[in-house]
């Protein structure tokens, strides 16, 4: 029964530790992407696409504060994501949009530089990296960020940054119109580098690689890849396509400096074998980063 209790004691105080760096992160990201606007975008006119692009664009034409009124657009999608994304989802976008567009309005920050191209690039990276944070806690910031998480969940092969861009595009256009075409045309750049870190964020950006052997002599590659760079292999079982024969593949993933040490060792033992090399965005277990929740 103690032990039982001790179970169900520990698994609670998982999950809430869990819990509050799933806060913490989504905190930290609304204050870094909310930094992106008052230092860069907003004194440059750059509409970063979605809703927050719209009030921007009303900024510029009414003089509408951005962060109030981006909350004001992004109530209806808070009605819809309630329904498709569940309580915790919709309650975790709802603070992370509230201090999202609050933290764009009231951060006493000047801007960085007066620049177009300066804050183009500096405030896509911020932001890009604020709104990662956000969605790797288990939030958005509402507008279009809602509807490409929804996206996303359905469709996996819709990474939530490629969606953001087709959709933001919009919205730059629009402001390409009522601003000027030179902004828009660095919105574009904001929202392409925007995306991109988003992807870094959630994805990953180690710099691992993983590497297919095919090779007759993959038998003594094993063994000296596990022997001399203390590597794990998993031998997968394969058959030649024309053939039909049994050939084992190797397969390993290493870090991008013991990539050489690979192909040093592939080629010793069989200079006609076949190596495939291909980027590793996160390596999880042993010998790489713990196993953590986003």
């Amino acid at each position: 029964m103690s032990a039982l209790l001790r179970f169900f004691s520990g698994n609670q105080e998982s999950k809430g530790r869990e819990r509050f760096f799933s806060y913490l992160q989504i905190a930290l990201g609304c204050l870094i992407g909310a930094a992106a606007y008052p230092l860069f975008m907003t004194p440059n006119r750059i509409a970063p696409g979605g809703l927050t692009g719209v009030a921007m664009i009303l900024n510029y034409l009414l003089g509408a504060p951005v962060g109030v009124t981006s909350l004001v657009l992004n109530v209806p999608l808070f009605l819809i994501g309630y329904r498709t994304m569940g309580r915790i989802f919709a309650f975790r976008s709802l603070l992370a949009t509230i201090l999202f567009s609050l933290l764009i309005d009231i951060l006493p920050f000047q801007p960085m530089t007066m620049d177009p191209l300066l804050a183009t690039l500096y405030g896509g990276i911020l932001l890009g990296i604020g709104l990662g944070m956000i969605l790797r806690g288990g939030a958005t910031t509402g507008g279009t960020d809602m509807v490409a998480r929804m996206v996303h969940r359905r469709v996996p092969a819709i990474s939530v940054g490629a969606f953001l861009f087709a959709i933001d595009f919009l919205v730059v256009a629009t402001a390409g119109v009522l601003i000027g075409t030179s902004e828009a045309l660095y919105a574009l750049i904001n929202i392409f580098l925007s995306a991109k870190m988003i992807d870094v964020v959630m994805v990953g950006f180690s710099g691992n690689k993983a590497c297919l052997v095919i090779s007759p002599a993959w038998e003594k590659i094993k063994q000296r890849i596990m022997s001399e760079m203390e590597r794990g292999v998993t031998q997968l079982e394969a058959r030649g396509g024309y053939t039909g024969e049994a050939r084992p593949t190797l397969l390993c993933v290493v870090s991008r400096m013991e990539v050489t040490a690979v192909k040093r060792i592939v080629r010793e033992e069989d200079e006609n074998a076949f190596l495939i090399v291909v980027e590793a965005n996160e390596a999880i277990g042993d010998g790489f980063s713990g196993m953590t929740a986003d």
